[in-house]
C-alpha cells in the first residue's frame, strides 16, 4: 500500500510540473546584445559577423552552413539576461567553427529556434522555460576579401 501511494504521488507531481511548464519564444534586440561590453570583448576577434540581410564583402571561399544550439540557466535571471547569455554562447560557437574551418567570417546569421528559421538584422529568437533558455543560430562560414 505504501508503495502504491508513493507511485501515485510521483505521478501527480510529474503531471503538475508538466502542466506548469513554460516555453515563451520572444525576439530580443541584436543591437542591445551586440553593444554589451561582455559581447564586444568576447567577439572582438579575427572573425567578422554579418546577420542575414546585411551587406557582405566579396566572398572568396564558402565552407558551408553550420548550426548551433546553446542553452543557459535562467534561474534567478530575467529572460532578457539569460537569453543574452545564451546568444553570446551561440555566437562564440559560430566563431569557433569559423576558426576550425579556416574562414574569417560568418555571414547570413539567422535564428533557428526549434527548426523555425527567422531572419532579421534587428532581433534574435530565444525560447525561455521555467529553468533554461535556448538560442539556436545558423550561419555560413566564409573567407571574405578584405
Amino acid at each position: 500500500m505504501k508503495h502504491i501511494i508513493t507511485v501515485l504521488l510521483i505521478i501527480s507531481l510529474g503531471a503538475f510540473t508538466t502542466a506548469n511548464a513554460r516555453e515563451d519564444i520572444d525576439g530580443y534586440s541584436l543591437e542591445e546584445v551586440m553593444g554589451l561590453e561582455q559581447t564586444r570583448i568576447a567577439l572582438e576577434t579575427d572573425i567578422r559577423f554579418f546577420f542575414d540581410g546585411e551587406n557582405v564583402p566579396e566572398i572568396i571561399k564558402n565552407f558551408g552552413e553550420f548550426r548551433t544550439n546553446k542553452k543557459s540557466n535562467g534561474v534567478g535571471k530575467t529572460d532578457l539576461v539569460a537569453c543574452q547569455r545564451a546568444f553570446l554562447s551561440a555566437m562564440l560557437s559560430l566563431r569557433d567553427r569559423a576558426r576550425r574551418e579556416g574562414g574569417n567570417a560568418v555571414i547570413k546569421i539567422k535564428s533557428n529556434y526549434k527548426g523555425n528559421t527567422t531572419s532579421s538584422t534587428q532581433t534574435f529568437q530565444c525560447g525561455a522555460g521555467n529553468i533554461m533558455v535556448g538560442v539556436a543560430l545558423m550561419g555560413t562560414v566564409v573567407t571574405l576579401d578584405d
